[in-house]
């Protein structure tokens, strides 16, 4: 079975391609301005300081969770597995993933990139393929061997809920606290080796410096983080008669252009 209409939008920023495929399948008005900004990804900028090409994925992405409900789909966390979880915990987990899927409630994985699970068959499950590279990231998960992940297993599996969305002002002015959050505290949204916000820009000035620019990491941070800008101005545009000063809008959306 597949859930019918439900894609993965191929963005660079696979979690919000997940999340843009649920609001589609759901019926949800929103743009794709409004996802990046509303959720606060808009304004997250994450660089390891070697430049490695994580700093999309780790940083604490749970203080977004209720700016994602706010637009109204709801992220349920199912557990996060590796390579000594057991056969007993993977049938578990792909009962649950099966029970959502029939009620017509997409799923989605984390395992390097962000997937949507658009169904399943008698051997496993069928997950969306964003920008895919070769083979990567796989299309499939084989029932009880996930063996298409090979030995970089260490995924998070999250059911995607649709609940009712949050006034506008409200998701506006919740996204622009986080991103000053971001701004001010930002060790307390990533780990050690990472630099969020102002840490970021230094982080990868120390890097290229260190010679790691010419790196696939350095290349693929300017995808996904550039879409992220690129996003945020479309915000503030898209919000500017909502705040105060649309003057003041309109000076951030060329700031982030």
């Amino acid at each position: 079975m597949e859930l019918e209409g439900l894609h993965q939008a191929p963005f660079c920023c696979t979690m919000m391609g997940a999340l843009r495929g649920a609001l589609t399948y759901y019926g949800v008005a929103a743009t794709d301005a409004l996802l990046y900004g509303a959720s606060g990804h808009a304004f997250v900028l994450n660089i390891h300081k070697e430049l490695c090409p994580s700093g999309p994925y780790v940083w604490d992405s749970d203080k977004i969770e209720p700016l994602i409900a706010h637009l109204g789909v709801r992220r349920e966390f199912l557990g996060f597995y590796h390579p000594g979880s057991s056969a007993e915990e993977r049938a578990a987990l792909e009962e649950r993933l099966r029970e959502h899927l029939n009620q017509g409630r997409p799923c989605m994985l984390l395992n390097m990139e962000n997937q949507l699970i658009l169904g399943y068959d008698s051997d496993g499950f069928v997950a969306a393929q964003p920008c895919p590279i070769g083979d990567f990231p796989p299309g499939r998960l084989t029932y009880g061997t996930w063996s298409e992940l090979g030995e970089e297993i260490h995924i998070c599996f999250y059911a995607l809920h649709r609940c009712e969305p949050a006034d506008l002002r409200t998701s506006i002015v919740d996204s622009l606290r986080y991103a000053v959050s971001l701004w001010r505290d930002p060790k307390s949204h990533t780990s050690e080796d990472y630099g969020m916000g102002p840490d970021a820009y230094r982080n990868w000035s120390s890097a290229v410096a260190a010679g790691h620019g010419g790196h696939h990491g350095n290349w693929w941070n300017a995808m996904v983080w550039s879409e992220c800008r690129a996003r945020a101005a479309e915000y503030f545009t898209e919000i500017a008669s909502e705040l105060p000063s649309p003057e003041d809008a309109a000076a951030l959306s060329q700031g982030y252009a």
